[in-house]
């Protein structure tokens, strides 16, 4: 017997002995029958707290004590009259009859609120399935919830790959016989429960097609579980298959983006190497040309062009290296304490060249805190931005670059003096290749530098400058050191 039944007889025990102590002491003035009936509490109560097992000892307890108190001749275990066995008789079929059917009340009870839990912890794992989980996590909850629910001893959900069954996720710990065995089964075709020794196996299917199978060990089910198990499994294959289809879109959708990126650097670069390619050409053709008649100073020219467009060349490689690891994930930024008026001046001196036919300006807040960047992709910002600048502003105009405090982050921006940007446009110049823009401005160098501010939790913006030209600028965190430019 278990530790309920042993509870239930302890407590029929006790309630029997108060009872009959009761009724002791009005012995004289109630009839036998009535005896008979209150007798019947340490039966229920036997019942109600162990079982029927314990309610069939309190009826024997409840028969001697009954015969033994309340039958004349009191004392001793002798019926005496007919009529008292037949009151014996009687007494014994009720309290059975009545045993059964607390019994049956108490177990009907139990099943349903286990039948409850079990469905509502169904229902909730169910409502989480239909979720948008990862596969992995998916997986894992569902055998977790097989486990805690049937209180098996080990689930493993297996999953097809290739032409074979391999497990994908598993609770409990399994032998490696065990693995062997659940991994030679059948491909599952149809939603049926079937037994091996004591091991369970349910094939998982959505809409007729084959997802996998969960197999489980140690699990006693009756009818119903065996039909919930199985609802639960087909439920389990519709969020598995529903899983599966999200990730493969996913990966589509990964590889279109990186097709997409790929196709626009390619014309991206081969639109910015163009220019500079042709214009190298041009020149190494022309001091080529014997027939060419070249003064010094056309032969420095067209040499100073070739250097130019070389150190254009090299940036946007350098800009192009560093942004494929940077989209790959490769590209650790190097963060310290830099002072702005620093790589201002190396980003002036770097697109030097560029920056041969206009005016630079600087506009720089005294006393401006360092801030925390890593200093070669922010310098390779600022001369694309400048290389930009000069390149849509007519010769001869003022290029501006300025520092100023914004709130608590360090305000950069360039500011020219050419036709500006469109307000329809300013969103789509900063996209990799877009050129509808009407200014002419989208490109490659711009696409590099929003990366590069991106990368800093920062963003690169355009509005219009106050001598009616383009400006753009970027904020930059200060570092936390307490130093400042001087």
């Amino acid at each position: 017997m278990n530790r309920k039944t042993w509870l239930g007889i302890v407590a029929a025990v006790v309630t029997l002995v108060v009872v009959v102590g009761a009724l002791l002491s009005v012995r004289s003035h109630v009839s036998v029958a009535t005896d008979a009936l209150v007798l019947i509490i340490p039966v229920v109560i036997g019942v109600s707290v162990g079982g029927f097992s314990a309610g069939a000892v309190a009826v024997v307890l409840g028969f001697v004590a009954y015969d033994f108190y309340f039958i004349p001749p009191y004392g001793t275990l002798s019926v005496g009259a007919g009529q008292n066995w037949l009151a014996l008789v009687v007494y014994v079929i009720v309290v059975l009859i009545v045993a059964r059917v607390v019994a049956f009340q108490l177990t009907a009870r139990e099943q349903a609120h286990e039948r409850e839990v079990a469905i509502r912890r169904l229902f909730e794992v169910t409502q989480q399935m239909i979720s948008a989980l990862p596969l992995d996590d998916l997986l894992h909850l569902v055998v977790t919830t097989v486990r805690e629910t049937f209180e098996t001893t080990w689930v493993a959900l297996l999953l097809p790959e290739g032409d074979r069954l391999t497990i994908a996720a598993e609770a409990g710990t399994l032998s490696e016989d065990e693995r062997s065995l659940i991994t030679t089964l059948d491909q599952p075709h149809t939603l049926i429960l079937s037994s091996n020794a004591s091991v369970s196996r349910v094939a998982l299917t959505a809409d007729g097609r084959p997802v996998g199978h969960i197999v489980v060990a140690g699990a006693d089910l009756n009818a119903y579980e065996r039909e919930l198990f199985g609802t639960f499994a087909n439920q389990a294959a519709l969020a598995i298959e529903r899983s599966q289809l999200r990730e493969q879109a996913l990966r589509t959708e990964v590889l279109e983006a990186a097709d997409q990126w790929r196709n626009a650097l390619m014309g991206a670069v081969s639109h910015d190497l163009r220019t500079p390619l042709a214009s190298m050409k041009l020149a190494v053709s022309t001091l080529r040309d014997s027939s060419s008649v070249l003064t010094t100073k056309d032969r420095d020219d067209l040499l100073a062009t070739i250097e130019d467009q070389s150190d254009d060349l090299a940036r946007l490689v350098a800009n192009l290296l560093d942004m494929a690891r940077l989209e790959a994930g490769g590209l650790s930024l190097r963060r310290g304490p830099h002072a702005v008026s620093e790589f201002l001046d190396d980003a002036v001196r770097s697109a030097g060249g560029s920056l041969k036919n206009h005016v630079i300006r600087r506009e720089i807040d005294s006393g401006l805190p360092l801030v925390d960047v890593d200093e070669v992709l922010i310098t390779r910002v600022l001369v694309n931005l400048l290389s930009n600048a000069a390149q849509h502003s007519p010769e001869g105009t003022t290029i501006t670059v300025g520092a100023q405090l914004d709130g608590e982050l360090v305000r950069v921006s360039v500011s020219d003096e050419g036709s500006g940007v469109p307000p329809d446009d300013r969103a789509r110049i900063f996209k990799m290749l877009d050129r509808r823009a009407g200014s002419g401005r989208a490109g490659l160098g711009l696409a590099i530098s929003t990366s590069f501010v991106a990368a800093h939790s920062q963003t690169l913006s355009v509005d219009d400058a106050p001598s009616g030209g383009a400006r753009f600028s970027f904020t930059l965190p200060v570092s936390a050191t307490e130093e400042f430019d001087e």
